[in-house]
């Protein structure tokens, strides 16, 4: 790689940084889980030892947070707030306590004492006393800047306002962290994703009475500039914090030598669910003031001091309750409350056990100690439980025979394609006779892929089903707009706005209709192969009496399965009927006929790499246009493999191997007499 290329690479890391700290730190809304910014951290760290000519002012090695916001007064640090580097291992252990010896000149044997200090996720905050008077309170800042949030820290019960202890400094910055109990977040969950963006939400409102409404906690963990603080270590300190009315982490610890780390690290990791706040990983401090001021710091870090992460996409909580959700498809889904627990920056507080099977395979219990799992956008799953944990009492979870919305008898179905019977038990009513399941297709009647009404939310549609302001699809096209404007929340602008929202999406397209009905097994692209079929609604809604259903199997890529799911749907009544009356407000757009004797006719078509110019999805719909199909994968079905930049060497090569003609983008344009 050239130098170019890496300088290149590097500015486009740190530019990314930069971004995620304008995120984290100044809108109070991370962009990424702590994960991604650690490694992207990680990244650059090792760019810049790899490659000595690689400098920034904005490097994770220079830089502490981000600049202070504009909305408050700008304030020095009488000393620096620095950062704390990582470990994610043994290994970074044992590497971060050979490197204290090493500068120390000790050697192996020489025994290191630790204050271990679980590490709360909030938001930093250093606080100015004078004579035992609070002055001053900064956030953290860039680190060495702050913003001077004074007013809105007096509101936090747990800082002293004056501390009259004679052995109290002349002169000292406490310094700790502002942050939010769990239990008090669930009132705030609608407007933060965490509590860690509540807390500094909260904490920088412009008028101290909005913070005072917030239950803000404060826990001190160490100190700034100090005039008069006469104790030698750090949990001598910790113990005086107590004595001058400041809470401090009930977790702490005196911890000699890395194994013992260790074992703190794995017992307070299954502690995590019973905290009540949030904690992403261990802080260890050399605990001896003299050595940490021999040691000194590297950069924005101190020596003597570094992070201990937990894994960022698991974490341990007990199941408080299990409860049953009914999808649009009847499909029953068992949901487990547990106490709420921090995975990656997100508060969870609910983990799915996908089926009954599931329950049983791993023996989940109410009351259990489990392992929950987050990974990505994937919703959280329960991967274990701790059967060593497990209360005598404890009974074995029962999975309901009956539905628990409409009391219908639930059951598993027989599946013709796998001839096993299904893990999925669903609850047999048909149509809208359960409410769950029309509350569910009603949702589904308006996402993004199906009529995609802007400002009709699921916790919209939900409030207006108990408000019984609608019931069928077609109640959303009329709606009582006057009743609307008189809820809370609601005013004639937002009410007006929905308004025209639902007028606009009258009219559809016919896959995007039949998607939308939320027919079992008929996703996007089967409600296309469906729409080409019918090409007009008339057609579709006449299969309620001409029951041609058979005739739909001659469609490629329809099958049984399909089939059997548009005969339940026709059979009921009710969705008969919604059809009908959606027919007569809605205006459902006939399919525009291919051509069937096109340029392209009896060819088939697979495109790999960038195109310039047209997208795949342009490309996809002029080979349609034109009588060709596109296919996914290169075989002997394949005609013409068309190459873009960067094209897969597996396929070009696979292509070669089966002397599939190979084409670039101006030879399929010129397939169609065109140019690009």
């Amino acid at each position: 790689m050239n130098k170019k290329k890496i300088e290149n690479q590097y500015k486009a890391k740190i530019d990314l940084f930069n971004n995620y700290n304008k995120f984290y730190y100044d809108n109070s809304e991370p962009k990424v889980s702590d994960k991604v910014y650690d490694d992207l951290k990680a990244e650059i760290l090792l760019l810049e030892y790899n490659y000595n000519f690689l400098k920034s002012k904005n490097s994770p090695s220079k830089v502490v947070g981000y600049k202070p916001s504009k909305n408050f007064k700008k304030s020095l640090h009488r000393a620096p707030m620095l950062s704390l580097a990582n470990a994610f291992s043994e290994e970074d252990l044992l590497n971060f306590e050979k490197r204290i010896l090493n500068f120390l000149s000790e050697k192996d044997d020489y025994k290191i004492s630790y204050s271990a200090e679980p590490k709360i996720d909030g938001i930093s905050a250093s606080i100015t006393y004078v004579d035992g008077k609070l002055t001053k309170g900064l956030s953290r800042g860039d680190g060495k800047e702050g913003e001077d949030i004074t007013a809105n820290l007096k509101t936090i019960k747990d800082i002293p306002k004056k501390i009259l202890k004679k052995n109290f400094p002349r002169e000292i910055d406490i310094r700790g962290e502002v942050f939010i109990q769990n239990n008090d977040f669930l009132t705030l969950q609608e407007k933060f994703a965490n509590p860690r963006n509540a807390a500094s939400g909260s904490l920088r409102q412009k008028n101290p009475e909005d913070t005072s409404k917030i239950p803000l906690k404060f826990i001190a963990y160490t100190f700034g500039y100090e005039k008069g603080l006469n104790i030698e270590n750090q949990f001598e300190y910790l113990k005086k914090l107590n004595e001058w009315g400041f809470k401090t982490n009930p977790l702490n610890k005196l911890i000699t030598g890395v194994k013992n780390l260790l074992i703190n690290y794995k017992e307070i990791e299954k502690k995590r669910s019973e905290l009540g706040f949030d904690i992403d990983g261990i802080v260890y401090k050399v605990n001896n003031f003299k050595l940490q001021k021999r040691l000194g710091n590297v950069a924005n870090a101190p020596r003597w001091a570094i992070a201990h992460k937990f894994s960022s996409n698991k974490a341990i909580s007990v199941i408080k309750s299990i409860e049953i959700q009914i999808g649009r498809t009847g499909a029953l889904t068992p949901v487990a409350k547990i106490k709420p627990i921090n995975i990656g920056g997100v508060l969870v507080s609910n983990a799915t056990l996908h089926n009954e099977d599931e329950i049983n395979r791993k023996d989940i219990r109410i009351g259990d100690t489990v392992t929950v799992e987050r990974a990505g956008d994937v919703i959280p799953h329960i991967l274990s439980a701790d059967i060593n944990k497990r209360k005598k009492n404890s009974v074995k979870f029962v999975f309901p025979n009956k539905c628990p919305s409409c009391g219908s008898k639930t059951e598993k179905e027989f599946n013709k394609v796998t001839q096993k019977i299904d893990a999925v038990r669903r609850c047999s009513s048909e149509g809208y006779y359960c409410d769950q399941i029309s509350i569910e297709k009603l949702k589904h009647f308006v996402s993004k892929d199906a009529f995609n009404i802007d400002g009709l939310g699921k916790k919209i549609i939900e409030g207006f089903w108990k408000l019984k302001l609608i019931k069928f699809p077609q109640d959303i096209f009329k709606l009582d707009y006057k009743k609307i404007k008189k809820l809370e929340g609601w005013g004639s602008l937002s009410v007006e706005n929905l308004k025209y929202s639902i007028n606009q999406k009258k009219n559809i397209s016919l896959e995007r209709f039949i998607f939308s009905l939320g027919i079992r097994h008929i996703g996007l692209e089967n409600a296309k192969l469906l729409s080409k079929h019918f090409i007009s609604f008339l057609k579709f809604q006449k299969l309620s009496k001409t029951k041609n259903f058979d005739d739909l199997l001659n469609i490629d890529g329809i099958g049984e399965t399909q089939v059997s799911s548009m005969k339940s749907f026709f059979a009921n009544e009710i969705n008969v009927k919604v059809l009908d009356e959606l027919g007569k407000i809605l205006s459902i757009q006939n399919v525009a006929v291919t051509k069937l004797n096109g340029l392209l006719k009896n060819k088939s078509f697979l495109v790999t790499g960038k195109l310039i110019g047209i997208s795949r999805a342009e490309v996809k719909s002029l080979i349609e246009e034109n009588s060709g199909s596109t296919v996914s994968t290169v075989s002997n079905k394949l005609n013409y493999l068309i190459t873009g930049e960067k094209p897969t060497k597996r396929k070009v090569e696979i292509a070669k191997e089966l002397k599939i003609k190979i084409i670039n983008q101006d030879d399929f344009l010129k397939m169609l007499n065109k140019t690009s």
